[in-house]
């Protein structure tokens, strides 16, 4: 029985001004910081220093785009980019003609570096120890991720394979076919993985760095098992035996899991960190 099935078509562009869009994915994508925002804001109690919130904001903000655009060029649309590299930072295309296409590819797994990274780098700006910074962003992670895959659901783009299931959604501007929301069931993972760290840093306090290992190893594990059930971003994963999705997810539950074995079992006592987060 189909009796759920949702037929999606939804218009892309929110609003259209005629000399600018403002699509559904790029508010979905604003949200996505703005509610880390807020949550980082109530939940840190400033640990690191509340006139630094905006800076730190700036610094996640570019480093979360600048890797996934990194993260989708080297990894899902090399042979083109390699070509046009002006087309890596910039939103046009230049051939056949020149258009403004704003960024029509970001990788999760590029993002996820970039926002490491850019919160390395704050650390060491500003003399803030990196394993709570990290924990304290880590909270908002996946709360960001259930943001931008709803997008990515308003887009009709990552969509899942062909299906019976009396749930499936049928993306009109792809096929007729029925197929798996994949988009939402990861929506869905990533708000109650949110849920999860939410209450459980608030109960059962660990060493910094431990919650990000979890966080990471809870994303991905997710992402793994996902894209199972989705279609190829990139012909070439047709001739793989897992796409590229899941190969990048490895190192990151690998990672996950040994920072949460390393901080389990931490040589000082983690309250003591948080009270001096600086060096």
């Amino acid at each position: 029985m189909n009796f759920l099935q949702i037929t999606w078509n939804p218009n892309p562009n929110l609003i259209d001004f005629g000399f600018i869009v403002i699509k559904y994915y790029s508010v979905c994508f604003m949200l996505a910081f703005a509610a880390s925002y807020v949550v980082v804001k109530q939940n840190t109690e400033y640990k690191t220093n509340p006139l630094l919130l905006d800076s730190l904001t700036i610094y996640v903000f570019l480093g979360t785009l600048l890797g996934a655009r990194l993260g989708h060029c080297l990894f899902y649309d090399f042979d083109y980019f390699s070509q046009h590299p002006l087309e890596i930072l910039l939103p046009v295309t230049f051939e056949p003609e020149f258009k403004f296409t704003g960024f029509s590819g970001l990788a999760s797994h590029g993002g996820g570096t970039g926002i490491l990274i850019s919160l390395l780098l704050f650390s060491k700006k500003h003399k803030i120890k990196p394993w709570v910074l990290i924990d304290q962003i880590a909270l908002v992670v996946p709360l960001a991720g259930f943001f931008i895959r709803m997008g990515n659901l308003m887009n009709s783009e990552i969509i899942g394979k062909p299906t019976n299931v009396s749930w499936a959604f049928v993306f009109v501007n792809e096929d007729y076919l029925p197929r798996h929301p994949a988009q939402l069931y990861e929506a869905i993972a990533y708000l109650l993985i949110f849920v999860l760290l939410y209450y459980a840093i608030k109960k059962w306090p660990k060493p910094a760095g431990f919650y990000f290992g979890l966080c990471i190893t809870l994303i991905f594990i997710v992402r793994f098992f996902v894209e199972f059930i989705k279609e190829n971003q990139a012909d070439f994963e047709s001739t793989m035996p897992i796409n590229m999705g899941q190969i990048l997810s490895f190192p990151f539950i690998v990672v996950g899991v040994v920072i949460m074995c390393l901080k389990f079992y931490p040589k000082n006592n983690s309250q003591n960190e948080y009270e001096n987060p600086k060096n």
